[in-house]
């Protein structure tokens, strides 16, 4: 029998519990061993899924870039057919996260890998922008450094401009409004940008713009959760 590893989505915002789907707490109930970005918040988020919990009672390991230790421990769960849970910080594990590396660890020994539904910035962003969701890429964290950063923005335009494709990435929360002005400074007024902040959250907003229309009054997102979209196609 093939061991199973449940890949468990986790709340995007404290506020946003409500969007994790009820059948995460039953697959968390199932689970012997626990991959975890974070252990800490890990245990804290699953003692708010299901209050019951015994956290002592599970076998429980830290992903960092999945390092060599890590991905051994994980084999040998795999061969013991233990029933694994793998857990992001925020979102769904193996989207922007360090799990995926054990995911295809899991695929290679010819695991049972089950995704669970679940909050993701990318696919809630993409679906409020209004933007072409047929193209779209993912292109992670921004540059820190100013001009190469300029250089990345401008090259993903061109990208969206020719491929008429969707471009969404993200920034660390305290740079936010550094990557709005280094935007602003960059785009074609034409070009289309939408800001998603704060996702699931009570407060959250997502608007969608024109470089020229943000121009005019850009946000303050400092230290908030935001995903950025770039859409320069037709």
């Amino acid at each position: 029998m093939a061991a199973t590893v449940y890949l468990i989505p986790c709340f995007l915002h404290p506020d946003g519990l409500n969007a994790v789907p009820a059948y995460v707490t039953e697959a968390v109930q199932k689970c012997e061993v626990f991959f975890t970005e974070n252990e800490r918040s890990a245990r804290r988020y699953f003692k708010q899924l299901w209050s019951a919990m015994v956290i002592d009672n599970y076998e429980w390991h830290t992903i960092h870039k999945a390092e060599a230790d890590v991905i051994n421990k994980f084999k040998t769960a795999l061969q013991q057919n233990k029933t694994i849970g793998i857990v992001s910080e925020a979102g769904c594990p193996g989207v922007a996260d360090p799990g995926q590396i054990l995911i295809g660890v899991a695929q290679q020994a010819g695991a049972i890998v089950n995704p669970l539904t679940g909050p993701s910035s990318i696919l809630l962003a993409l679906m409020a922008s209004g933007m072409n969701g047929q193209q779209f890429q993912f292109v992670g964290y921004m540059p820190i450094d100013n001009a190469l950063r300029m250089k990345q923005i401008k090259e993903l335009e061109d990208y969206s401009r020719k491929k008429n494709s969707t471009q969404i990435f993200i920034e660390t929360p305290y740079r936010n409004n550094q990557l709005l002005e280094s935007i602003l400074k960059t785009a074609q007024p034409s070009t289309q940008l939408c800001i998603a902040v704060n996702l699931t959250a009570p407060n959250q907003w997502v608007k969608t713009k024109t470089i020229a229309q943000w121009k005019q009054q850009p946000p303050d997102m400092h230290k908030q959760l935001a995903i950025f979209l770039l859409y320069a196609g037709v």
